[in-house]
């Protein structure tokens, strides 16, 4: 196995989304780069909230935007963009969180883990 890229490192850190409601407890990120240099972020977590049991879940993103391709590969990312590819991709993770019972598309992105 490859050694993981400072972005997939940044990328697979827990975190707690910035109200502090939900903590988005990584257990596991795989990062699939294609030949038409997309990628695919495949992450499985825990949900942890207050006052719910925790929940866990496996994510898939595509990742189309060419513009990011540098970060995601570099040994030595620039870290303003570093932490602009943490940044939507966490974005990216909470806006499906919100809406995946709501919206079919978010829907087929995940699938709870019994």
């Amino acid at each position: 196995m490859p050694a993981q890229t400072p972005a997939e490192r940044a990328l697979a850190r827990s975190y707690t989304t910035g109200d502090g409601q939900i903590t988005f407890d990584i257990s596991d990120l795989s990062v699939d780069h294609h030949s038409d240099r997309s990628v695919t972020l495949t992450y499985r977590f825990t949900a942890v909230r207050q006052g719910h049991r925790d929940e866990r879940w496996v994510f898939t993103l595509p990742w189309d935007d060419k513009s990011m391709v540098d970060v995601f590969a570099s040994p030595a990312p620039d870290p303003d963009r570093l932490g602009q590819l943490v940044y939507l991709v966490h974005t990216l993770l909470e806006e499906w969180w919100d809406t995946k019972e709501h919206n079919r598309q978010s829907a087929k992105m995940g699938r709870q883990l019994p």
